[in-house]
């Protein structure tokens, strides 16, 4: 494929996240493809809005309103649900939940799914692609998914999912989600500025906020987990990689940086093993089980609880 070619490709994939991904090559990720990056880094750009547009409570409110929940979509759904099917939940509710999860901006479940299961199947080895000990801090938070050999969904490794087309779907085209939240999200600020105008917001004001804010929030904050839950954290567990628990990071993502316990047992729909390691994401996942929206939610056996513990060894 020539350069020309390739660009066209690389701008169509913007939008059709599928296309052309026959001939991406599996190389080392070595550097950022960056026109694949434009869109990456224009939401970014974009937070710079907030000096022309201001702020307000309402918009505040609605910013962090939907960081809670696409947080949530990202740990509780596309991690716990996805990646390690730690619960069940209906084909409708895994549909509507694949919505939740690409609303966060962060490509389809397919895409997210294959490359987590990647991750544990090579944790910190040189085949895992966002380890920080083997590629350094900025490559693990966010530049290895914007490296073309990385771009492609393995579907593969995610076949118990890939055998749903709404699945499918929503992942070549997850642009889809973002855009109609953020036309939404700009349609219910000018909405409120016409009737509730003493709110003090607006639609660009709300966009700017509730879209590109909190998304740019919750990319960062999800992107730690890669880069720094395997660089600081006490590790309760011998787990043959470098990941710890942060009580930091577990507040700021609902419960993933209880970290080094997920690696110990991927297979728990708790991360926090206990009642002091707060777990915002398996508490929400509990009451979503309640009203039978999700069920069979797999705890932590006592047995693996105790097995492998570094400080019990330490204490030998």
């Amino acid at each position: 494929m020539n350069i020309l070619s390739r660009l066209g490709m690389t701008v169509v994939r913007w939008f059709d996240s599928w296309a052309g991904t026959d001939d991406v090559e599996e190389r080392e990720p070595v550097c950022v493809d960056w026109l694949r990056g434009f869109p990456f880094a224009a939401m970014h750009v974009m937070c710079l809005g907030v000096i022309w547009v201001g702020w307000s409570p309402f918009a505040l409110g609605v910013a962090a309103a939907l960081y809670v929940v696409r947080m949530f979509a990202i740990t509780g759904i596309y991690h716990r649900y996805f990646s390690h099917r730690t619960f069940k939940t209906s084909r409708a509710g895994q549909f509507v939940f694949a919505l939740l999860g690409a609303s966060a901006v962060q490509r389809g479940p397919l895409w997210w799914a294959a490359h987590h299961r990647h991750h544990h199947r090579f944790s910190d080895q040189e085949n895992d692609r966002h380890s920080p000990v083997r590629h350094g801090f900025l490559w693990s938070h966010m530049g290895w998914f914007l490296a073309r050999s990385n771009f492609a969904t393995n579907l593969r490794v995610v076949s118990d999912l890939a055998k749903f087309p709404e699945l499918r779907f929503l992942d070549r085209f997850d642009i889809l989600v973002a855009v109609l939240l953020a036309v939404g999200i700009y349609f219910v600020g000018a909405a409120v500025a016409a009737f509730n105008p003493e709110l003090g917001t607006s639609g660009l004001q709300l966009l700017i906020w509730g879209f590109f804010i909190s998304t740019v929030m919750v990319y960062h904050c999800t992107y730690t987990i890669n880069s720094l839950a395997h660089q600081i954290g006490r590790r309760r567990y011998e787990t043959g990689d470098t990941s710890g628990n942060s009580f930091f990071l577990a507040i700021i993502t609902l419960g993933e940086g209880w970290h080094n316990n997920h690696h110990h047992y991927p297979g728990s729909v708790r991360q926090g093993f206990y009642w002091w390691e707060i777990d915002i994401s398996y508490y929400i996942l509990v009451v979503l089980s309640w009203m039978g929206i999700v069920w069979d939610l797999r705890p932590v056996p006592d047995h693996v609880r105790n097995t492998r513990r570094v400080d019990l060894a330490e204490a030998a």
